[in-house]
């Protein structure tokens, strides 16, 4: 049995919520699956500008 240090974190469990601490535009790109782009990166700056910390809610489980 592989001990918990040996075991890889699920990508969920490198993403955070804006309850549980500030996120950043990376955060909220890869919690809608895709990799982090200059282009999306500022795309998800000019969302969370827009519609608040809360936005990456609707991409989490």
């Amino acid at each position: 049995m592989d001990s918990e240090a040996d075991q890889q974190p699920t990508r969920s469990d490198q993403l955070f919520t804006g309850g549980e601490r500030p996120y950043d535009p990376e955060d909220l790109v890869m919690a809608t699956g895709h990799d982090p782009t200059p282009e999306r990166v500022e795309k998800a700056r000019l969302l969370m500008e827009k519609e608040g910390p809360q936005v990456i809610e609707r991409y989490l489980p």
